[in-house]
């Protein structure tokens, strides 16, 4: 029983330390013409912000969205709100993002998509 109890435990602490339990998703697109464009420099200042404190956040990748002239990508997905869709994000601009909309609730709309 004991070991049932401590797998468990071992298990629900890595979905929340994953973030599958967060209330903001962000996808970054990471297809080839995608990580072309810049969007690997955009996914690594997500995942600093994430292992600097940025909490309540899951990050993850997508694959290709047709969009190329809008690349790099990021999508911001909250629980209960519409989904937002930024393009042409440089790094700069995902530390906007980051301040302004994950940390603020802040919508960026000049850069939506």
């Amino acid at each position: 029983m004991d070991i049932i109890k401590r797998k468990r435990a071992q298990a629900v602490a890595r979905i929340i330390s994953k973030g599958y339990l967060s209330t903001k998703r962000v996808y970054v697109g990471m297809a080839t013409c995608e990580i072309a464009a810049g969007s690997k420099e955009v996914m690594d200042i997500f995942r600093q912000a994430i292992a600097n404190g940025l909490t309540d956040v899951y990050l993850s990748q997508k694959g290709c969205a047709g969009r190329c002239n809008l690349e790099p990508t990021v999508e911001v997905v909250e629980e209960g709100k519409i989904p937002y869709k930024y393009g042409k994000v440089t790094p700069q601009r995902a530390k906007d993002i980051i301040e302004k909309h994950l940390k603020k609730g802040e919508v960026i709309r000049e850069w939506l998509i």
